[in-house]
């Protein structure tokens, strides 16, 4: 592991290399941020945001937790999209989540786990919606995978249930979301090809927050 004190060292050459490339660098940054993605994955160390997306800072505005979840109910996930799409106007929103994650391997586990039992909750409620093909899946480490997908499909639901995404789509065309899941073994992203228009006019009979009308056109047809 790194030393402390290496982390500056790091810092400095780090900065170096920056500035070797493009002398203004870092006046760049401080003026302003217009990154085109928000990208919502998990707290784990080993998949760094920007550089799996072989983009860089400033590129896309970054929001971590475990399990990359988007529960209603998190103020800090509801300020980060709200933010991203209303006053950085992001052209798509990313849930990233990937292979090995340890907050899904804990959620299937019947265990008490103190204060992450409310925030794993979130993964179990994924788990009893898609029981039947979950269980259905004999391989432990292959019902594991297909847990971790299934939980970014519905966090990306979660995202398209916000008011502010339903309003900016209306209005101007995106964001677009979309479910990704990385595979720490080999460093690919998988693109788990999220219908987002088609989600999205589906989950407006119940789920429309942007006053258009739609819920009670679909409910009168």
């Amino acid at each position: 592991m790194t030393d402390y004190n290496q982390v500056f060292e790091n810092n400095k050459r780090w900065v170096a290399s920056k500035l070797s490339s493009d002398a203004e660098f870092f006046q760049k940054m401080a003026d302003s941020q217009q990154p085109n993605y928000l990208y919502i994955g998990c707290s784990d160390s080993r998949v760094p945001a920007n550089e799996i997306m072989g983009l860089d800072a400033g590129e896309v505005f970054v929001h971590r937790n475990i399990a990359n979840l988007v529960p209603n109910t998190d103020l800090n996930v509801m300020a980060v999209i709200n933010y991203a799409v209303q006053h950085l106007g992001v052209k798509h929103i990313i849930v990233c989540g990937h292979y090995n994650c340890g907050g899904v391997k804990a959620a299937m586990q019947p265990l008490d786990l103190g204060l992450l039992n409310p925030w794993l909750r979130n993964i179990r409620d994924v788990y009893r919606l898609h029981m039947d093909e979950l269980n259905a899946i004999q391989d432990e480490h292959e019902r594991y995978n297909r847990l971790v997908e299934l939980n970014v499909q519905e966090q990306c639901i979660n995202v398209i249930k916000t008011a502010v995404v339903q309003r900016q789509y209306l209005e101007k065309g995106f964001p677009t979301v979309h479910g990704w899941v990385y595979d720490l073994k080999n460093g690919f992203l998988k693109d788990l090809n999220i219908d987002f228009e088609g989600i999205l006019h589906e989950i407006q009979k119940i789920y429309d927050l942007t006053g258009s009308g739609l819920m009670q056109k679909d409910n009168n047809q």
